[in-house]
């Protein structure tokens, strides 16, 4: 089945909106980014160099309780913004299919 793209935006910007709505953002951020498997044992390191060569900085987290077993991708100092969080995630979302990986959310540290 086809990733669905547009819907994924469609998220994205519509909790942007939200976050944005209820809080003061900082202009610029570190956007997080989380990836599951699509299935279990997949090779995270393929996807944490397709991510590193984009500019990510990777880490894999273990799982834990209910919490499953995701890839952290970040990008360093990015404008907060539905649309730029948007291009980074896309991005980062295409890399993360074509390595068997599926999207999870994402997320902003402030400095």
């Amino acid at each position: 089945m086809a990733h669905d793209y547009a819907q994924q935006k469609a998220e994205t910007l519509s909790a942007f909106a939200d976050l944005q709505a209820a809080n003061t953002l900082p202009d610029v951020a570190d956007l997080e980014l989380f990836f599951l498997p699509a299935k279990p044992a997949q090779d995270w390191q393929l996807l944490a160099n397709a991510l590193a060569d984009l500019g990510f900085a990777c880490e894999w987290i273990d799982a834990d309780g209910d919490d499953p077993a995701t890839l952290l991708a970040v990008m360093e100092d990015q404008p907060l913004s539905a649309s730029s969080i948007w291009m980074v995630e896309e991005l980062a979302t295409r890399a993360a299919i074509e390595n068997g990986f599926t999207p999870d959310g994402w997320g902003f540290a402030a400095d």
